[in-house]
């Protein structure tokens, strides 16, 4: 028999050690809400939320806490996190690691290094429901939404990676330097646990990440995007991928729902702080979407949004219907954005020898 599942403000926070609420899944406020339903003192919420989050803290005895609290907490609650099942190291340095979750469902992340620096991308949804065509993760088709331990738990187990392997920071903040959301899944169509994974990813008596250090991408659900901007302020990136309806109707399932049209007007309403951009990826595919005169319309389309264009060069695996252009004609097409004013790169594919590249997520161990 499956536990009951205990929900806090529409998040599920049952955990899978019979049925217990999983401390990694509240916020700081509910956390102390719940700290002070055991008789504690709300004093202590705070202690146990900075301790949970120490890389390489996987149960209560490890939080540094007197016994009586300890033995308290290990009776009524559950303290979740996440190992690896499998974790590959491509020929660039990318690592990629699959989580098997209770359940059997099977997650990925990428830590991605740079220079010195590290980028973690991460999952939001087993499989995802989106249904793009040129994705592998959409093809799998959605499982389930993560909770927020689920999510958070992906950071802490690269940290705690990190770590064992000898990599040293003042504060384990430190050792992540971005945190981007463009792992499995759709991370809007999992709003509630996005926000409470923010909340508790970016609170200062716990990992600290600030508003710059996150990047949350969508498809383009334009309501949920007017929720985010509402709810917490983070980095916006945008799958765009086509400049007209008909070319992303047929690449993205979501554009018949909401158009262009809707998700532009949704990225002008968009709050940016000072001298900050909303991310526009778009995946160069050949005879599909690469000519001048999509980059002249792409151009025309994103007048008056502060913007940075990454062009991705489509990769494919297996068999597909996709093929990227050459790369005069992504220079090509570069050209055409940066004359038009727009910051455009060209982002260089990392991973994809270990199938962990934009796109290539499948969930597979």
């Amino acid at each position: 028999m499956q536990p009951k599942q205990a929900m806090e403000g529409g998040v599920e926070t049952v955990s899978a050690k019979g049925g217990q609420t999983d401390l990694r899944d509240l916020t700081p406020d509910r956390l102390r809400d719940y700290v002070v339903s055991l008789g504690l003192p709300a004093k202590r919420a705070r202690q146990i939320f900075t301790r949970l989050y120490h890389p390489g803290v996987r149960d209560f005895a490890q939080l540094g806490i007197s016994r009586e609290v300890t033995e308290l907490l290990a009776k009524h609650a559950s303290m979740s996190s996440l190992e690896p099942a499998t974790v590959e190291k491509s020929a660039d340095g990318t690592e990629k690691f699959a989580f098997r979750l209770a359940d059997g469902a099977v997650i990925e992340s990428v830590l991605i290094p740079e220079d010195g620096r590290h980028t973690l991308c991460i999952s939001s949804q087993a499989g995802c429901a989106m249904g793009c065509r040129f994705c592998l993760t959409g093809g799998q088709g959605f499982v389930r939404n993560l909770r927020p331990a689920e999510i958070v738990g992906q950071v802490l187990a690269v940290m705690a990676h990190m770590v064992e392997n000898g990599i040293q920071r003042a504060t384990p903040r430190e050792l992540l330097n971005n945190l981007v959301f463009m792992g499995m899944g759709e991370p809007l169509a999992n709003y509630d646990t996005l926000l409470a994974a923010l909340t508790i990813l970016m609170d200062d008596h716990g990992l600290g990440f600030s508003e710059r250090r996150i990047t949350v991408s969508t498809c383009g659900i334009v309501p949920r995007m007017d929720d985010l901007g509402r709810d917490i302020r983070v980095n916006l990136a945008v799958s765009l991928h086509a400049a007209d309806d008909a070319v992303r109707s047929r690449l993205m399932p979501v554009n018949t729902t909401y158009g262009l049209e809707a998700l532009l007007a949704a990225c002008r309403r968009y709050p940016l702080g000072k001298k900050k951009v909303i991310l526009f990826e778009y995946i160069m595919l050949k005879g599909i979407n690469d000519s001048l005169a999509d980059a002249h319309l792409l151009a025309e389309k994103l007048q008056g949004i502060p913007s940075r264009i990454n062009l991705l060069p489509y990769n494919g695996s297996g068999e597909t219907e996709f093929a990227c252009p050459d790369a005069a004609q992504t220079l090509a097409f570069q050209k055409v954005l940066r004359e038009a004013g727009f910051n455009t790169f060209i982002r260089q594919s990392r991973g994809g020898d270990i199938s962990a590249a934009c796109g290539q997520l499948a969930g597979k161990s």
